[in-house]
């Protein structure tokens, strides 16, 4: 999580207000604004590489795939996941969405604490929620969450093909990889390339 911008609480309204015209976004966090850091080259890989498999999935369905520019309101809460996934968009709010499906966010060094804890508690008591997806980017795990599996972490690892209940989509974890530059994906294809 980035640094607070602001001493004082912040109204909802403020919020809303604010984002329409800042250049930087925030994410809104038990009242206090927080300044969002810009992305690593593996972070933009995996958010491109998973949302443009979702977005051929769901070309002619009517569940559609959001990416890092629409808030997800969690409570009083508001956050900018990495990819969220909406069947019942409600175009009142244009902004942003309370009813996600998937969730999913790209994990970093900075952002890994907030994610698996703080946005977990939030996103799980979303009544919409089916799916919530973590992916590290310095080394290849997908930690899938999910509802029907009483809310208990599977990982999968390069070998593995990983499936999106909600949507009934399957991928190889090394998809959702392609292009990333971590140890994990140099190990595996030095050994493709040796074989």
């Amino acid at each position: 999580m980035s640094t607070v911008i602001q001493t004082n609480l912040m109204s909802t309204e403020e919020y809303l207000q604010g984002e329409l015209v800042s250049e930087v976004k925030h994410e809104l966090i038990d009242g206090y604004a927080y300044a969002m850091a810009g992305a690593h080259a593996n972070h933009e890989r995996i958010s491109i590489n998973i949302s443009a498999e979702f977005s051929m999935h769901l070309k002619n369905l009517p569940c559609e795939p959001f990416g890092s520019d629409m808030k997800v309101k969690a409570g009083l809460n508001f956050f900018y996941p990495d990819l969220s996934v909406v069947c019942d968009f409600d175009e009142s709010q244009p902004y942003y969405t309370e009813a996600p499906v998937i969730i999913v966010e790209v994990l970093s060094k900075s952002t890994r604490k907030t994610d698996q804890t703080i946005k977990r508690r939030a996103y799980l008591n979303l009544p919409s929620l089916q799916e919530y997806v973590l992916i590290e980017q310095d080394f290849v795990d997908v930690e899938v969450i999910r509802r029907s599996e009483g809310w208990q972490s599977k990982h999968y690892y390069l070998d593995d093909k990983v499936t999106f209940e909600s949507m009934e989509l399957t991928l190889p974890v090394v998809d959702i990889y392609h292009r990333v530059h971590n140890e994990d994906m140099l190990e595996f294809l030095t050994k493709e390339a040796e074989s």
